[in-house]
């Protein structure tokens, strides 16, 4: 990667994704924090008090227009986009009688349907480089769903598989694609009211950690699909 190429991090609201924008920023990318509800702009400024470029942007990951503009303005202020880190989801939950028509399409519009639109606006651009990341953050509903997620495990199986198909197409040009499956409870600020103190959970650090490496993996020992569990959890109990 030049210098001038940056990282995307859509999703960037406390926990997990700030602490991947502290570990990338750290690692010398210039870093653009992506937000809609939860604007990290003060998160952008700790990280240029600590020397870091980093900028703030608020906007819709599901229109098509904003996220074109977003990609354009990263481009302008730190580089083009050289790591897209797609961290944004939707945890709605309830039976399918439930939960709205608008709590299902929400789910797959925060979901695949942004991670969508976001590889076709930094794709062109990686291609004509011959280079570029992409990381999607997974879960456990990905691959087993629970009884009472039908949209958010749809929205995670539909997400999976819009990774695989571009790993597929454009990882024989240079372009790493990735499915990080984060198969557990992430110790964030919000799931700290629940948790005990001794309950396996994941380090949003250690999560990030993981994604900086996967971004600097050589193409000879590529990961497409990598899943992250806390020690003492045990596989499949999720």
């Amino acid at each position: 990667m030049s210098e001038r190429e940056s990282v995307l991090i859509v999703g960037a609201g406390p926990g997990l994704g700030k602490a991947l924008g502290e570990a990338f920023a750290r690692g010398g990318w210039p870093v653009a924090l992506a937000a809609r509800s939860e604007v990290p702009e003060g998160f952008a400024e700790q990280l240029r008090a600590s020397g870091h470029e980093a900028i703030a942007l608020a906007y819709d990951a599901s229109v098509d227009a904003q996220v074109a503009e977003a990609v354009a303005r990263v481009a302008e202020r730190l580089g083009p986009v050289g790591v897209l880190v797609y961290n944004a989801g939707n945890m709605a939950r309830g039976d399918v009688h439930e939960i709205s028509p608008a709590d299902f399409r929400g789910a797959l519009d925060a979901g695949p349907y942004g991670a969508f639109l976001h590889a076709r606006a930094v794709l062109p651009g990686m291609i004509a480089r011959g280079r570029g990341v992409i990381l999607f953050t997974g879960a456990t509903s990905a691959v087993r769903a629970p009884a009472r997620a039908p949209a958010f495990a749809s929205a995670k199986f539909a997400l999976r598989g819009l990774a695989m198909s571009l790993a597929r197409r454009w990882g024989p040009v240079g372009i790493h694609v990735a499915h990080v499956l984060v198969d557990g409870v992430i110790r964030t600020p919000r799931a700290a009211a629940y948790l005990a103190a001794d309950e396996p959970a994941l380090r949003p650090e250690d999560i990030a950690a993981s994604y900086v490496a996967l971004a600097q993996q050589p193409p000879s020992a590529w990961t497409f699909e990598l899943d992250l569990r806390p020690a003492g959890d045990d596989i499949g109990e999720n």
